[in-house]
C-alpha cells in the first residue's frame, strides 16, 4: 500500500497514527506530496484525488481511497478485529458521530482559519481568502474546545470508554492548533488532561519522533 501525504500535516497525522495503532507500518510506504508548493493541487495529483486533499491511500491494484475516516475504516478492518472504528452497531455509530463532530466543529474549523485568516500555504496556493470567515471558524473551534472539555469530564475518551478514531481526530486538531498558534484555554482542564494522556500513546510518540527527525534532516 502507498500513502500519499505530507510528513507533518494534521490530516495525514490521523492516518499515520491509525497505521501505528494497527501495527501496519511494514505494509505501507509513504510518498510525499508537498503541501507548501501546492503539489496536491496539480493535475497529476487531482487524478488520484478529485478533492485535492491529503492523505490518499493507493492499494497494490491501483484502487484509491481518500478521506481520513474512510482510510481508517479500511485499515481497521484489514487485519484482526476492529479497534478504532467500533465493533458493535452502537460503537460504530457513536465513534463516527463523534469523529464527525470533531472534524466539523474543531479540526476543519481550524483548517478554514488557517487557509483564510492567516497566510496559509502562501499566495500561490491560497488563491482566495476571506479573513472574516476564517475568524468566524476560529471562534467556532474555540467553542468546540469547550464542548469536548465538558464531554471529557464525564468519560475518558471522545467516543466513550475506549480509544478510537474520534480521539485521533481531536489529536489532529491539537496538531493543527499548534501550527496556527491557537492556544487551548488553560481552564479546559479535562481536555488538556486527555491530550496529555494521548501524548503517552506509542502511536502518537512515533508520529512526533518522525516529525522531529524529518525536520532535523531537512
Amino acid at each position: 500500500m502507498t500513502i500519499y501525504d505530507w510528513f507533518d500535516g494534521p490530516y495525514p497525522a490521523r492516518v499515520r497514527i491509525a497505521i501505528a495503532e494497527k501495527n501496519l507500518q511494514s505494509q505501507v510506504r509513504f510518498e510525499s506530496i508537498n503541501l507548501w508548493t501546492g503539489e496536491h493541487k496539480t493535475p497529476a495529483f487531482l487524478a488520484k484525488n478529485y478533492s485535492g486533499t491529503l492523505p490518499v491511500l493507493e492499494l497494490d491494484d491501483g484502487s484509491l481511497i481518500a478521506e481520513c475516516t474512510a482510510i481508517t475504516e479500511y485499515l481497521d478492518h484489514l487485519e484482526g478485529p476492529p479497534t478504532l472504528t467500533g465493533r458493535t452497531s452502537f460503537e460504530k455509530g457513536t465513534i463516527h458521530m463523534m469523529s464527525r463532530r470533531a472534524e466539523l466543529e474543531l479540526l476543519d474549523a481550524i483548517s478554514v482559519y488557517f487557509h483564510h485568516a492567516t497566510p496559509g500555504l502562501g499566495p500561490e496556493v491560497e488563491l482566495y481568502q476571506n479573513a472574516e470567515w476564517g475568524v468566524r471558524q476560529r471562534d467556532r473551534a474555540m467553542r468546540a474546545m469547550g464542548y469536548f472539555d465538558a464531554l471529557l469530564k464525564t468519560q475518558p475518551y471522545i467516543a466513550g470508554t475506549e480509544f478510537s478514531m474520534a480521539d485521533i481526530t481531536v489529536i489532529g486538531a491539537f496538531i493543527f492548533a499548534a501550527i496556527v498558534q491557537l492556544e487551548v484555554p488553560a481552564h479546559y482542564t479535562a481536555l488538556h488532561a486527555w491530550h496529555g494522556r494521548m501524548q503517552e500513546r506509542p502511536s502518537v510518540q512515533a508520529w512526533n519522533r518522525m516529525v522531529e527527525e524529518t525536520r532535523a534532516a531537512a
